[in-house]
């Protein structure tokens, strides 16, 4: 610990105030009021290491006027329900290594700098629902015991939660990530909904250990995730890189104006991949997926080497960049003579001999 603790006993971590050497809670009822009045909205609230109940903090938040500075809260054990909704926070806040034993509500609060709740604990109900932080946000290695609302939440400069875990249900509906959001190495325990939110997000080595629905306008990423039970992707305007990602349950992907690819990805149940617009899957090699179903695409540059089970993998509506003979430019012959001797690729099973070949 960086600061100098209480001296009312060598277990409190709290950090001591002058002149008296002991922490807040620990004051003479006297002395806490008189400290208490000194804090002014705006200006630096530190209380690293400090157990706070719920009084306690209701009269800190009170005498700041909902408006503190630069916020240091660093470990600090907060026993009651911490309500700070609507709040606005004038600067960098940092609370890594805090726990929190009861619900977390920053319902609608505004921070103008950056959050930090790295290695942070909640045991009950987190919520940033409608939170607006125009810095960074990092919740890297924090653990969610319950159910964690970000819904129509901002983050100017996006929100990094690398290897942290969502025991709950977790929502980031509607929400805005800025410069993106890092989700590498994270384990959502039960559903994760995170629909119609804008901004680039990175999945990477990801554990979904429930159903999963993500909807992104941007980029994401969830190469070398693992899913175990549905996983419902939707990607406008970017791309989405899926190689290696493994799925248990059924597998849904829908692309509009964007690029997918797959290579490598293992996908258990039935899997269908659907296009709209410049829609393009960009390569299926090495793909594991006994039912597939590809609906809309461009597949004119997709790789097919090494597809485990061409045999399950179905067609309707896809694009193969054919010439004005009705076959593709470039692609080898047994390909060639597959598409020659059909007039449209709609509901046709791709041979096995011939996708096992092509590159």
């Amino acid at each position: 610990m960086d600061w100098v603790t209480c001296t009312h006993s060598a277990a409190c971590t709290g950090i001591a105030r002058r002149p008296y050497g002991l922490c807040l809670p620990h004051l003479h009822p006297d002395d806490l009021t008189a400290t208490l009045a000194e804090m002014t909205p705006g200006r630096l609230l530190d209380l690293r290491g400090t157990v706070l109940g719920g009084d306690l903090l209701t009269r800190v938040v009170e005498a700041n006027g909902r408006r503190p500075g630069r916020t240091r809260l660093d470990r600090v054990r907060f026993t009651g329900d911490v309500r700070l909704a609507e709040m606005t926070f004038a600067g960098d806040v940092s609370l890594d290594g805090a726990v929190f034993e009861r619900l977390a509500s920053f319902f609608g609060s505004r921070f103008e700098g950056n959050v930090s709740l790295a290695g942070a604990r909640f045991a009950r109900e987190l919520s940033f629902h409608g939170v607006e932080v125009r810095g960074h946000l990092s919740l890297d290695r924090a653990v969610m015991a319950r159910d964690a609302l970000f819904s129509q939440a901002g983050f100017g400069h996006g929100m990094s939660c690398e290897r942290a875990r969502f025991d709950g249900f977790a929502t980031f509906d509607g929400a805005r990530l800025g410069d993106g959001a890092t989700f590498r190495g994270a384990r959502f325990g039960r559903t994760l909904s995170f629909r119609k939110v804008r901004g680039g997000v990175l999945f990477e080595a990801a554990h979904f250990a429930a159903d999963a629905y993500l909807s992104v306008t941007g980029r994401l990423s969830a190469a070398r995730a693992r899913a175990d039970g549905t996983l419902d992707v939707s990607v406008s305007d970017g791309g989405a890189d899926l190689r290696r990602l493994e799925v248990v349950g059924a597998t849904t992907l829908r692309l509009a104006d964007a690029r997918a690819d797959l290579e490598g990805a293992v996908l258990r149940g039935p899997a269908t991949v659907t296009g709209r617009g410049r829609s393009a899957l960009i390569s299926l090699r090495q793909v594991d997926a006994p039912s597939l179903a590809l609906h809309g695409l461009d597949l004119s540059a997709c790789g097919f080497a090494g597809l485990v089970h061409p045999a399950g993998v179905r067609l309707k509506e896809c694009r193969f960049g054919l010439s004005a003979r009705g076959m593709r430019e470039g692609v080898r012959t047994p390909v060639r003579r597959w598409l020659s001797r059909r007039s449209a690729p709609a509901d046709d099973l791709l041979p096995e001999q011939a996708v096992s070949r092509a590159e």
